[in-house]
């Protein structure tokens, strides 16, 4: 086992003990889970970021209209 990856699989294996209330007597349970979620991990490809698309172009809004000054026969 490599130095990085049981470095790993032990701070992992602490915080599963951690949220599980810190009980007493399952350090091979979480350690055990620990490994398993690291392997898991290792095991999956990278994934590559895909390419960023360019931003949809926005329709322009429809401009408002001034309502027209309504006259008056009056003179």
């Amino acid at each position: 086992m490599t130095d990085d990856r049981q470095e790993r699989i032990r701070q992992r294996a602490h915080a599963i003990w951690e949220r599980a209330g810190r009980p007493e007597g399952s350090h091979q349970q979480h350690w055990d889970q620990a490994t398993a979620e690291i392997d898991s991990e290792a095991a999956k490809p990278k994934a590559k970021a895909a390419p960023k698309k360019p931003a949809a172009k926005k329709p322009a809004a429809a401009k408002a209209s001034k309502p027209k000054a309504v006259r008056s026969g009056k003179g």
